[in-house]
């Protein structure tokens, strides 16, 4: 069977920085996350599914075909873009409508307002998109992408600027749109949200495809890594000596007044650390991992893949 999206070992640069390197993946129905770091790749790798721009090396395929090349390909995709773009002057009913007749749907006004109801701007449709907050303009991008009901769907950042009501709604939505066969490709630098939403995941670190697969096998292998958990505390020294001999505790650093512990097991750490406070006649200040946010996640990913080719 033809992928819906496809990438063949595609890259992209400018001038002296790879955006995309050597990045392989396949794309069927259902809703894949595209998640990395501000500055990943993941704009890039939007900008060639869609056509927009062209891989200096390797192959980008919609149903088979180059979108740059062909108006099948393109007609397949619906595009919610991260900027803004839209048409201050015309009301949502009216930019949705526009889009329609430019994708050269028959019946425009009515498809407009289905898109529109899919996104709930019903009650708002006739009102100028000029006086609209962030979340509802972003609900409108997403109208506009839906349509002419394409079978490959992708959103750059796609639940930037809604309120927790909005982004409920944009994710039942997307699963939705999954479940009834359309390739989704939504892209996110928010792992929770990713987690909530894809069937799949494709991890972008530095323009190089480091992981895929699902949500729960990809929170396992970053639950893999070792953590890090500094514990501010007085005296020290006794301390980290006794937490040496805790199972999974893999390096120390001991300093005047702390402790940062590298471990694969914070679990046996954090039991083990009240009592042993106590043996050593030691004072516990404060415990907090050092680790947890997403770019030591990255970091750690990049690390497993270094001379793994893609």
């Amino acid at each position: 069977m033809t992928p819906l999206l496809e990438f063949d070992r595609v890259s992209k640069w400018f001038r002296d920085t790879v955006a995309v390197g050597d990045v392989s993946f396949s794309i069927e129905a259902g809703v894949t996350g595209l998640l990395g770091h501000n500055g990943a790749g993941k704009s890039t790798a939007i900008r060639l599914a869609t056509g927009l721009a062209r891989p200096d090396e390797g192959a980008v395929r919609v149903l088979g075909l180059d979108p740059r090349r062909s108006g099948d390909a393109r007609a397949a995709i619906g595009l919610v873009p991260d900027g803004d773009g839209l048409w201050s002057g015309l009301t949502a009913r009216g930019v949705v409508e526009a889009c329609g007749r430019l994708r050269g749907v028959a019946d425009a006004k009515g498809a407009a307002a289905d898109a529109l109801a899919a996104v709930d701007l019903t009650d708002v449709a006739d009102r100028d998109v000029k006086g609209f907050s962030q979340g509802m303009r972003q609900r409108v991008k997403i109208a506009q992408a839906l349509v002419h009901r394409p079978q490959v769907l992708i959103l750059d950042e796609p639940l930037n600027g809604l309120d927790p009501q909005q982004r409920e709604a944009v994710i039942a939505l997307l699963r939705r749109l999954g479940s009834e066969g359309i390739a989704t490709l939504f892209s996110s630098h928010v792992l929770g949200e990713v987690e909530r939403v894809a069937d799949n995941v494709l991890v972008l670190v530095n323009g190089r495809l480091v992981a895929e697969g699902a949500p729960h096998a990809l929170r396992e292998l970053m639950d893999e890594r070792p953590r890090r958990i500094r514990i501010a505390a007085s005296p020290t020294r006794a301390l980290g000596a006794a937490l040496a001999a805790v199972d999974g505790v893999e390096q120390l650093e001991i300093g005047e007044h702390a402790i940062v512990v590298e471990t694969s097991d914070p679990t046996a750490v954090a039991r083990a650390l009240p009592q042993l406070a106590h043996d050593c006649g030691a004072t516990i200040a404060s415990v907090e991992p050092t680790d947890e946010d997403l770019e030591s996640v990255y970091g750690y990913l990049t690390q497993r893949a270094r001379g793994v080719r893609r």
